[in-house]
């Protein structure tokens, strides 16, 4: 992932930039714990270094895909 901005510090939470969606060609950021965002870099499982986070939160720091795109583009069956 290439990140455009520096995350962004703010006490024990940063904001990360996420990568462009897929679907709607648009960046994103996600606020994130400094420490769980380390451990998830450092290579813990994305679920148990940030469990406070959605799963569609965490689906995007990982692939850029917000939550709401992915919604409306996959219907459930």
């Amino acid at each position: 992932m290439v990140m455009k901005k520096p995350p962004q510090f703010k006490g024990s939470t940063m904001q990360v930039e996420t990568p462009t969606c897929i679907f709607c060609g648009k960046g994103g950021w996600v606020t994130v714990p400094i420490a769980g965002y380390n451990a998830w870099r450092d290579g813990a499982f994305i679920q148990n270094a940030l469990p406070q986070l959605t799963p569609g939160q965490r689906e995007q720091l990982i692939n850029g895909t917000h939550d709401e795109c992915f919604n409306k583009n996959i219907p459930e069956d």
